[in-house]
């Protein structure tokens, strides 16, 4: 039996969490250079024609009490992350790091303020709203045969589920540069990531040397909402992936993660109250 945690909110001060970020940081920087991991980067050859993989997600959303400007911000970061991110290619062994392809998101390279989520509260902060970018890059790795090796999960839900296409808990959070995504290829093809921001969407593809022979369905399990003794709500489920071979016959139903987050809102407002 899995043990069930049960979160809740952690308020920590700001002295605190800028030694803690340094601390990290560092101890990241040092695994990159020493950990002996061959890393993914941009290449042109091999080629790889075949769509695996493929998702998009829209780059502004009316989000209630969210200004939005915040949200046409994270659209200019979005765009300079793409930019980092395309074409990245993984040869077999090779290791996506998402913060070491993107690099740190400063003022000096364009970035500029956009929405963040710190303790559960939306803030403005320099290159804001990369998540939906990991995001999206987690959630299309989930159907593929590449390995994710580091993902963190939310620890708030934030806005309701008005409008949403994917099961609670199929994102990763992501925090230059300790909370990274990383995602490994141990299958004998070569990969390559596409990432693009059109006018309305972020969109995003996973191309391979070869085709496959699998179809991936994610789901969840053992969703529910539960009452804390501090007062508030929690959420937690379980993601699981099945695998079907070419002919449709299922041939493998794992666990993907779990996932406990601490709820920002109501669970019994109405659907769509989370919007304006």
């Amino acid at each position: 039996m899995r043990e069930q945690m049960t979160p809740e909110p952690i308020h920590r001060g700001r002295l605190r969490l800028w030694l803690g970020a340094r601390w990290y940081r560092a101890r990241r920087w040092a695994w990159w250079r020493l950990s002996g991991t061959a890393f993914a980067k941009k290449r042109e050859e091999p080629p790889c024609p075949f769509l695996c993989a493929v998702h998009a997600t829209p780059l502004v959303r009316q989000l209630r009490d969210v200004d939005m400007w915040m949200q046409e911000n994270k659209v200019i970061n979005l765009r300079l992350a793409a930019g980092a991110l395309d074409g990245v290619t993984l040869l077999p062994g090779e290791t996506l790091s998402y913060w070491r392809c993107i690099g740190e998101p400063t003022r000096r390279k364009g970035y500029v303020e956009g929405m963040l989520l710190r303790n559960g509260q939306v803030v403005p902060g320099v290159g804001g709203g990369l998540c939906q970018c990991s995001n999206l890059l987690y959630w299309m790795t989930l159907h593929t045969p590449l390995t994710v090796t580091e993902r963190h999960r939310h620890g708030y839900d934030v806005f309701p589920d008005a409008g949403r296409t994917q099961p609670f808990g199929t994102g990763a959070t992501c925090f230059y540069n300790y909370l990274d995504l990383m995602i490994r290829n141990d299958t004998p093809d070569v990969w390559r990531l596409s990432l693009r921001v059109t006018e309305k969407d972020l969109e995003g593809a996973w191309y391979a040397s070869a085709p496959q022979v699998l179809r991936y369905e994610v789901y969840e399990r053992e969703h529910r909402f539960q009452g804390e003794y501090w007062g508030g709500y929690t959420r937690h489920n379980t993601v699981f992936r099945r695998a079907f071979d070419l002919d449709g016959v299922q041939v493998a139903d794992e666990l993907v993660c779990e996932n406990h987050a601490v709820m920002m809102y109501d669970p019994m407002l109405p659907e769509g109250k989370g919007e304006t």
